[in-house]
C-alpha cells in the first residue's frame, strides 16, 4: 500500500484492451435489457433501477411463521423485474456500483469521468481517464459497510449449536500500519470489531496478503481446505473433503475454481444478497434471516 501500488494499479486500469471488452460488453447487455423488456410494464427509461423490484426479499420468500401471516396488497404486486428477463438486468453490476460510478461514492466526487473524445466503433468510446488512488479508496469504503443480509447470516451460523465450521477465504490487502483502518481499538459494535478484525467471527481465516496466494489460484483453495480439516481434526473430527465445504462468492471465477475441487457453491449476488442467504437456509435447513430482515421490502 505505497505509492508504487497505486501506480500499478492505475495503470491497470486504463488498459486499453481490457476497457473496449468491458465496454463492448455492457452496451451488449444494456441492449439486451432494452430489446426484451417491455417498457409499458417497466417504464421508461429500463435501467439498472428496475432490480431494486426484487433487492429485498418478499412475501414468497418468507420462512414459515412470516408464510402463515395475510398478505398485504403491496405484498400482492408482482415484482417488476420478474417482467424481464434475469439475465439482462445488472449482473453482475449493481445499484451500489452505479452510485460510486455516476457519484463518486459518499465522497461526492467522481473517481473516473468519461472522456468527450470520438467514438472508436462498435460502440466503443475513449478510455475515461480515472484517479487509481481516488477509486481505490472509495471502493475500499464502500466495502466497509456490513451487509444487511449476509452480516446477520454469519452472526446466527456462529451462534449455532451444532455450529458448523465457519471460514473465510478472501483477498486482501495490507493498510499502512499507521493507517486507520488498521487500528483495531475503540470499537463500539459487533459489526465494527467484524470489519476491524474479520477473523474474530470464523473458526477459519485465510487472507491472501498473508499467504502470498489469492483466489482463484487453486493453491490457495487447497490451503483453505487443509486448515478446515486441521481444524475439523482439533475438535474430533475426521477432517473435511471439498463436497462437504459451501462456498459463497460474488465472482464467477471464484466460484468455478471451488467448484472444480468439488465444493458446494452459492453466487452472492451483488444488490440481490438475501438470496444467497435463502440458498443456505435451504443447504442447512436453518433459518439466517429474522422476520423483520426477511420482509424488509414491506
Amino acid at each position: 500500500m505505497n505509492d508504487s501500488f497505486f501506480k500499478g494499479f492505475t495503470e491497470d486500469l486504463h488498459d486499453e484492451t481490457a476497457w473496449r471488452e468491458y465496454n463492448g460488453s455492457f452496451r451488449s447487455e444494456k441492449k439486451k435489457l432494452k430489446d426484451t423488456a417491455n417498457p409499458t410494464q417497466l417504464g421508461d427509461h429500463v435501467s439498472l433501477k428496475a432490480e431494486t423490484a426484487d433487492s429485498k426479499p418478499g412475501t414468497q420468500d418468507a420462512g414459515p411463521q412470516a408464510r402463515s401471516s395475510p398478505a398485504s396488497t403491496e405484498e400482492q404486486r408482482p415484482s417488476l423485474s420478474k417482467l424481464a428477463q434475469d439475465s439482462a438486468i445488472g449482473d453482475p453490476v449493481s445499484l451500489e456500483s452505479e452510485d460510486v460510478v455516476e457519484g463518486g461514492g459518499k465522497s461526492g466526487t467522481a473517481p473516473a469521468q468519461e472522456s468527450k473524445g470520438p467514438s472508436k466503433g462498435d460502440g466503443d468510446r475513449s478510455m475515461p481517464k480515472i484517479e487509481g488512488e481516488e477509486l481505490f479508496w472509495t471502493m475500499m469504503s464502500a466495502s466497509r459497510e456490513p451487509d444487511p443480509y449476509i452480516f446477520p447470516a454469519l452472526e446466527r451460523l456462529s451462534k449455532q449449536k451444532p455450529r458448523p465450521i465457519l471460514g473465510a477465504l478472501s483477498n486482501t490487502v495490507k493498510y499502512p500500519p499507521d493507517h486507520e483502518w488498521s487500528k483495531r481499538q475503540g470499537r463500539k459494535s459487533v459489526s465494527e470489531d467484524f470489519i476491524s478484525d474479520p477473523a474474530s467471527l470464523f473458526d477459519v481465516f485465510i487472507a491472501s496478503a498473508d499467504v502470498g496466494m489469492r483466489k482463484p489460484s487453486r493453491e490457495i483453495y487447497e490451503l483453505a481446505l487443509q486448515k478446515l480439516s486441521d481444524y475439523d481434526r482439533s475438535k474430533g473430527g475426521q477432517g473435511i473433503e471439498a463436497n462437504q465445504v459451501v462456498f459463497l462468492d460474488d465472482i464467477g471465477e471464484n466460484l468455478k475454481t471451488a467448484k472444480e475441487m468439488g465444493m458446494k457453491t452459492i453466487r452472492v449476488q451483488l444488490g440481490k444478497t438475501w438470496r444467497a442467504v435463502k440458498e443456505v437456509e435451504g443447504l442447512l435447513g436453518v433459518e439466517l434471516m429474522d422476520e423483520t430482515t426477511r420482509r424488509a421490502k414491506l
